[in-house]
């Protein structure tokens, strides 16, 4: 959300009212979010991140977020990644969870070399390296070609919020967070991820409009009415009509006996 309202001031680009609303509204959601976010479980061997890799919920959760990114990568985004500002960045953010729970474990890893354990052994090491170098290559991918498409200041906000989302699944699902979540982390955690769908929508939503403080007032109060809308049948009949002139018109002669 800053880096949008920056780049709407530092490179000019269009961000009306609603879209910095929107932004405001993203960013205070994802607060929340984080703040009624459970402490992650204490993991600080590879073996027991390898038991919470192995755990038949976070597998059928890879095994979603995977087909979820194959459909996107292979059938969507020829198709619509042009046009549709979500197509490329619903990539980045699946591809996300994969990347930061290998940077999770690659940190237990590190932690371990450190303290002499025999991680260059582990294949999980290795497994967590092959994983965090193709997200990041796919994430980066994809990102550079959603910002030579679409704006900066839409992208960045919905990026933010859409990883930001898959990360806390993810995060939630791998360590079983939710086990020690009460009613009030749930509520505040709904209640994050609602506004900031809302914000979602009024940055995408409105991005065309132009709103802004100076002329919220005029905006209001224009009642204009709707411009007419006319199929071709009227419009080509309107044109064969005006390229006739009156003088050229067919004159009708009635004779009588």
């Amino acid at each position: 959300p800053c880096s949008a309202i920056l780049s709407s001031y530092l490179l000019g680009e269009r961000l009306n009212l609603l879209g910095k609303l929107g932004c405001l509204l993203s960013l205070v959601g994802s607060t929340v979010m984080v703040i009624h976010a459970p402490e992650d479980e204490e993991v600080t061997t590879l073996e027991e991140m390898t038991s919470k890799l192995k755990e038949p919920g976070f597998l059928a959760y890879a095994a979603i977020l995977l087909a979820l990114c194959f459909l996107l990568i292979f059938y969507l985004a020829p198709r619509y990644g042009q046009s549709n500002i979500l197509i490329y960045l619903t990539i980045c953010s699946v591809i996300g969870a994969f990347s930061v729970s290998s940077v999770k474990g690659l940190g237990i890893a590190i932690k371990g070399f450190f303290a002499g354990q025999p991680v260059l052994q582990h294949p999980l090491t290795w497994i967590l390296v092959i994983t965090l170098v193709a997200s990041i290559t796919t994430q980066i991918n994809y990102l550079n070609k959603s910002l030579d498409i679409f704006n900066t200041s839409l992208v960045f906000p919905i990026y933010y919020v859409l990883f930001t989302t898959i990360v806390i699944t993810t995060s939630i699902i791998l360590f079983k967070e939710w086990v020690t979540m009460t009613v009030v982390d749930i509520i505040g955690t709904v209640c994050g991820f609602l506004t900031i769908i809302l914000g979602v929508f009024l940055l995408h939503a409105f991005k065309d409009m132009d709103v802004s403080l100076g002329n919220l007032p005029q905006v209001l109060q224009n009642e204009q009415p709707a411009p007419v809308t006319r199929d071709d049948k009227n419009i080509l009949i309107e044109v064969d009509n005006s390229s006739i002139a009156p003088e050229d018109k067919p004159k009708v002669f009635m004779l009588y006996t």
